[in-house]
Formats: structure tokens, C-alpha cells, sequence
């Protein structure tokens, strides 16, 4: 059985979307005939009671036409979700006339308790009150007392409509729970959306700081092939051996980072460890092994006691830095500087001077940095950049450190 079926046997019809195009009435739900039927039958039982009752001292005439009119009042029933208020109110006015309609009046009186809000209700139930009244006067019963029938009267009549409100306020809470639920689907689902991003931007600024120091070697040692070859052949098969080593730690770092997207029990063989501050000199002897001039300046000199998130974030402001200046001002002399202690934080700065002659055109998406800058604030520190005072440029960052 499909949700839409589950919803015509157990939801009523306003519970249940329109069938029709346009706003259409809701049609009658399985769940609304059989309790349709129980309230025709119901009402019914209640007139033959009241017939019954009537035909001990009323004439044949009386009893014919009661028996006709609680017959009419409960077919009229049917019509009870259409016209809840209206049919309440004649039904109310006719009880009070014919007790074989009275019970035909109290399912009506229920329905509008349980559909109409309480000003259409607090009318109908002062008539149905007044009707229960003068019934006593015009239709007396006399095994039974005025006052005790006037009591009867009011009791059910208040009996009904307080059983009426009480499905009311039930229904209201059901449909606050399933748009509250629904509610909650839709804020996860926008939570899971967002998170989604949010990883695949982290995704995609790893793979910038990662690749892009590897792919700048590549395009520059193949541009000095291209530009020079008539080199001797130990430049050739160094620069050779330099884009053949990038290219296979581009694709080792490219593994690393395809390897946060495996679902979670996939093989991760292959991966490599994240970098630290204990490998800045590996990315120092790098760049050189590359042809670049690198001064390390460093005066920590426990890097192992650095936390681990503090030292992978230097390493890719350095390896930014590198790239930088490998591909905006090739030939120059790159500084690093490094310094700090726990307590006070560590600053670690790149700077290299205006590069002479023509700079290469040395194709970049200028992402880098903005990368490196939300890196930074995420891990509590801060990250400028810019021309130097003295000419060049300069990247600086600084980083907590806790004691």
C-alpha cells in the first residue's frame, strides 16, 4: 500500500491534498464514507429512540410525521461537510419541533465543533441550547420532569460539542506536527546542501594549494625546454627530470585529495601523509632542486611541536608563496622567515623582490590567496599580502599558537 493510499484510508479529506486542478473541494477519502455512514446510522438509532418513545402518547398522525422528518433530517446529513453551519442551524430549529431530528442535530452540531472556528460555533450551540429548551415545552415527555429534561438536553448538547472541539484541537495538532516534520526535512536536506558546498570548497582550495605549486613547475620547466633547445644536455635532462618528478607528485597529491571523496570504507592505499612544518624543508629543497633561489630563515626549532592543523596551514602559505614568486617574478631571490613560540603565536612570511626584465605571462585563477586567507581565519590567525615597502612582494601570516 503506497503513501496515498495509506492517506485515503486513515486521513480525513482535508487532511489529504485536492485531487482536482484549482483548489478543488477534496474529495471524500475512504475514512470519511465509513464515518459518514456510522454518524447516518447513528442519528438513525437516536430517531427510532425518539419515535418509539413519542408513540405512546402521540396520535399516528404525529408519529407519520416525525418518522418523515427525522428520515429527511437524517438524510440530510450527507450534506453536513458542505454546509456544516447552515444545516446545523435548520437541523436545530426542526429538533426542537421533532425529537426524531435531534440526533440528526447533534452530529451537526458536531461536525461544525469540529470544522468552523469558535465564533460560527458559539451561535449554533446557543440555538441547539435554546432548541433543547423548548422542546420540553412543545414536545413534553411525561415520565420525565421539565427541569430533568431541560438538564438532558443541555448536558448531551454540551456533551457533543465538547467532544467535537476536543477532535478539533487533535486535528490541529497532527497538521502542526506534520508541517513542523516537514519543516525539519527541509532544513536538514538545506543543512546537507550547504555542507556539501562547503566541502567542495574545501575540496577545491586544497587542490589549488597542492597542484598549483606542481603544475607551475611543469609549465615552467617545459616554457624553458620550448624557449632554450639548444640548452646543454644536462639542463635538458634536469629540467626533464624535474617535470617528471612534479608530475608524478602532482598526480600523488592528486590521489591524496580524491581520496577525501572515497565513500567511507573504500581503500585509501596510496595516500600519503598531510604535510607539516617538518616538511618545509622538503618544499624549501624542492624549489631549489627547480632552479629557484629559496632562503629559509626559520627559529622554531622543535617544528614536531607545533600542532599538526597550525603546521599544514604554514606549509601551504609557504608553498603559495613559492608559487607566486616562481610564476610572477622568476629568477629572484625568495625569502622565508619563520618565527614564533607557543604562547605567542607563529608568523611565517614570504618575500621576494621586483623580479628585472619581462615577466613570463604565467596563466593563474587568482584564487590562491583568497584560499590562503580563509584558511587562516578558520584556524584563528590572519593573513596580508601585498607590495612591499622596499619593492617585490610580501605575503605575511600569523597563527595561534597555544602554550
Amino acid at each position: 500500500m503506497t503513501r496515498t493510499d495509506r492517506q485515503r484510508w486513515l486521513l480525513p479529506s482535508h487532511l489529504v491534498q485536492p485531487g482536482g486542478a484549482g483548489g478543488a473541494r477534496p474529495r471524500r477519502t475512504v475514512r470519511d464514507w465509513v464515518v459518514d455512514v456510522l454518524v447516518f446510522l447513528l442519528a438513525a438509532l437516536f430517531g427510532l429512540v425518539a419515535i418509539d418513545a413519542g408513540a405512546r402518547y402521540d396520535s399516528d398522525a404525529v408519529n407519520l410525521t416525525d418518522q418523515i422528518v427525522g428520515a429527511l433530517a437524517c438524510c440530510s446529513l450527507w450534506l453536513r461537510r458542505r454546509w456544516p453551519v447552515a444545516l446545523a442551524a435548520v437541523l436545530a430549529v426542526v429538533g426542537a419541533l421533532v425529537p426524531a431530528a435531534a440526533g440528526a442535530m447533534l452530529a451537526s452540531l458536531f461536525s461544525v465543533a469540529v470544522r468552523r472556528p469558535f465564533r460560527d460555533l458559539a451561535w449554533t450551540v446557543a440555538l441547539a441550547l435554546a432548541g433543547a429548551v423548548v422542546t420540553v415545552f412543545v414536545r413534553p415527555d411525561p415520565e420525565t420532569g421539565r427541569l430533568l429534561g431541560i438538564v438532558l438536553g443541555v448536558a448531551l448538547t454540551l456533551l457533543v460539542v465538547a467532544w467535537g472541539m476536543l477532535v478539533r484541537a487533535r486535528r490541529q495538532l497532527v497538521e502542526a506536527l506534520r508541517e513542523r516534520a516537514e519543516r525539519a526535512e527541509a532544513e536538514a536536506e538545506l543543512r546537507a546542501a550547504q555542507a556539501q558546498r562547503l566541502a567542495r570548497e574545501a575540496i577545491a582550495r586544497e587542490m589549488h594549494d597542492v597542484l598549483a605549486h606542481r603544475l607551475t613547475l611543469l609549465s615552467v620547466h617545459a616554457g624553458a625546454l620550448e624557449f632554450r633547445p639548444d640548452a646543454p644536455p644536462e639542463q635538458i635532462a634536469r629540467a626533464a627530470g624535474v617535470i617528471r618528478d612534479s608530475a608524478h607528485d602532482a598526480l600523488q597529491d592528486l590521489r591524496e585529495i580524491i581520496g577525501v571523496l572515497r565513500a567511507p570504507g573504500e581503500d585509501g592505499g596510496g595516500d600519503r601523509p598531510q604535510p607539516t612544518l617538518a616538511t618545509l624543508g622538503e618544499l624549501v629543497d624542492e624549489s631549489r632542486a627547480a632552479g629557484m633561489r629559496v632562503v629559509l630563515d626559520s627559529t622554531v626549532h622543535d617544528p614536531d611541536a607545533v600542532p599538526a592543523a597550525t603546521g599544514r596551514t604554514v606549509y601551504r602559505i609557504a608553498q603559495e608563496g613559492l608559487t607566486n614568486a616562481r610564476k610572477h617574478a622568476p629568477g629572484t631571490e625568495v625569502t622565508v622567515t619563520l618565527s614564533g613560540r607557543p604562547g605567542d603565536g607563529l608568523t611565517v612570511e614570504v618575500r621576494n623582490p621586483a623580479p628585472a626584465g619581462t615577466v613570463p605571462d604565467v596563466p593563474g585563477s587568482g584564487q590562491g590567496l583568497i584560499g590562503l586567507s580563509e584558511r587562516a581565519a578558520l584556524a584563528g590567525g590572519r593573513l596580508d599580502h601585498g607590495p612591499a615597502p622596499g619593492g617585490g612582494f610580501a605575503l605575511t601570516a600569523w597563527l595561534p599558537w597555544p602554550p
